[in-house]
């Protein structure tokens, strides 16, 4: 996998090569030190993977995602930044991930990892466009590794236990701070409610069954998870079942 470093930072930018370098299958192809050359390397270099700052002078780390966002087959980007709150922003430019400074050696590779797999769902599945205007295609989780970049995509369910919610995704299971009613409110289409405490994606049930203990369950398609289905939910989930 070709690599791009991009930082104002020449100290930051041989830190980063030091990092990738001693990942087998990964290669830096070319730096830059702004949102301008960042563009033109991309341009250039043809990478898979963009190691980008946020702050630099000039045109922002941010304005240049964007940009490489609307080239024809985008390379993945990763924001490196000492900031969070950019976080949000990094949303709208298809990000797939977003790291903190001083990046620590298995964070870039879980992130570099995951950027091939996001990468993959990005240009095959994942078209901005044909979303609902402002619906996000990702959504960002506080963790232990900095700012993550969840692809909606790869979600099978949102699960609430008192005050959380933990999305169940392609990954792994990830702590938010979005409420279900937020999320249900924001992909009507995509997630159905079946129990107070949770959100299944519509893609992933394939059935729903009765358990041993009377209740009925959903069998999902890509994990053995089964989450329970409500008494009231029970019509509204035959119902769906019906139009699949």
């Amino acid at each position: 996998m070709h690599v791009l470093i991009v930082d104002d930072e020449p100290l930051a930018r041989q830190r980063l090569i030091r990092l990738v370098d001693r990942f087998d299958g990964y290669e830096v192809v070319g730096e830059a030190g702004n949102g301008v050359e960042a563009v033109a390397a991309v341009d250039a270099y043809d990478p898979d993977i963009v190691l980008l700052d946020v702050r630099m002078p000039g045109e922002d780390g941010l304005e240049a995602a964007r940009k490489i966002s609307e080239m024809p087959d985008p390379p993945a980007v990763i924001f490196c930044t000492a900031y969070d709150e950019y976080a949000l922003e990094a949303f709208n430019t298809l990000a797939v991930g977003y790291l903190l400074k001083p990046v620590q050696q298995q964070q870039l590779i879980d992130a570099l990892e995951k950027a091939q797999r996001l990468n993959k769902v990005q240009r095959n599945t994942i078209a901005a466009e044909s979303a609902p205007e402002g619906q996000r295609q990702n959504i960002a989780a506080k963790t232990r590794k900095g700012v993550e970049l969840i692809g909606i995509a790869g979600v099978r369910c949102f699960i609430a236990d008192q005050k959380y919610v933990t999305i169940m995704h392609e990954s792994g299971e990830t702590l938010i701070d979005d409420t279900l009613k937020e999320l249900e409110q924001e992909f009507p289409n995509q997630f159905l409610r079946v129990h107070r405490n949770a959100l299944v994606a519509i893609s992933e049930i394939e059935a729903m069954e009765r358990a041993s203990t009377g209740q009925f369950e959903l069998r999902l398609k890509s994990t053995d998870y089964r989450p329970v289905v409500s008494r009231r939910h029970v019509a509204s989930v035959r119902d769906m079942l019906s139009t699949l």
